[in-house]
């Protein structure tokens, strides 16, 4: 099944993203995201091929918040549900910068079963199974893993997304990290996490499609994630919209986690 997953994620990124990138349309959407023609043609083309592989409906970002919130209570637990990200990264893909992907989570039971994200201009493919290991082109992640102090570490962090006003002020000011990265994709920020190229990561608030995959790859690449209100990532009723706190390394976690709370 993931194998399948991989295959039909790297085809339509071929044949409906990529063949549009630079040459799309685009809108503005009431949120306040951008939207183009790719993620609609890429999210149609997922809603015919992936019931083959697994014939279970599919939640796709670019559906309304109706349509999300009803396949969500159907199909997550017994029947089983597709969850799609068509572009993630769309203002990226709009203007040109090649740091977008495509994600995609088989969700069962109310958790991530099968994930695949996969950055179609690297060529880069972040796929992973419940209980199974996490892997990048077929080589088990993390990457690496290097021990650092909080102060040395490289830190995916977005300040926009942050509720609390002391905090995003603390980490433009006083944070302990050693550098900070924004780069606009959070499925990759998961994947970099994963990796080992991201130390530590928070974030104050993801939607469904941007975790649903990614917090699978990390956990099976062993990394610690807890949530801005509580210690369970998991927990809540607050599905379509999850905060993170993230790192890799066990160590570096609790300290992290620690400065994010104590400066809340």
């Amino acid at each position: 099944m993931l194998y399948q997953l991989q295959n039909v994620v790297r085809h339509i990124a071929q044949t409906e993203v990529m063949p549009r990138f630079l040459n799309t349309p685009s809108y503005l959407k009431d949120d306040g995201s951008m939207l183009s023609e790719a993620d609609l043609a890429a999210q149609r083309a997922f809603a015919a091929a992936l019931p083959l592989i697994a014939d279970s409906p599919m939640l796709g970002e670019e559906m309304t918040a109706r349509e999300q919130t009803d396949l969500w209570r159907l199909h997550s637990q017994d029947d089983g549900l597709w969850i799609v990200d068509p572009i993630d990264g769309t203002n990226n893909f709009i203007n040109g910068l090649p740091h977008f992907a495509i994600s995609v989570a088989y969700v069962k039971h109310g958790r991530a079963q099968y994930g695949v994200i996969y950055n179609p201009v690297s060529g880069e493919c972040f796929y992973a199974a419940s209980g199974e290991g996490a892997f990048l082109n077929g080589t088990q992640l993390p990457l690496r893993r290097v021990k650092k102090q909080l102060n040395e570490a490289i830190a995916g962090v977005e300040i926009k997304y942050l509720r609390s006003g002391k905090l995003s002020s603390r980490m433009n000011t006083l944070a302990p990290f050693g550098t900070i990265r924004s780069m606009g994709s959070s499925t990759l920020d998961w994947c970099y996490l994963a990796s080992g190229r991201y130390d530590v990561y928070v974030h104050g608030g993801q939607k469904l499609w941007d975790y649903a995959a990614g917090a699978l790859i990390f956990e099976e690449a062993g990394g610690c994630l807890s949530t801005l209100e509580g210690d369970d990532f998991w927990s809540g009723e607050h599905v379509f919209k999850r905060s993170v706190i993230a790192a890799l390394e066990p160590d570096l976690f609790e300290r992290w986690i620690k400065w994010i709370r104590d400066n809340q």
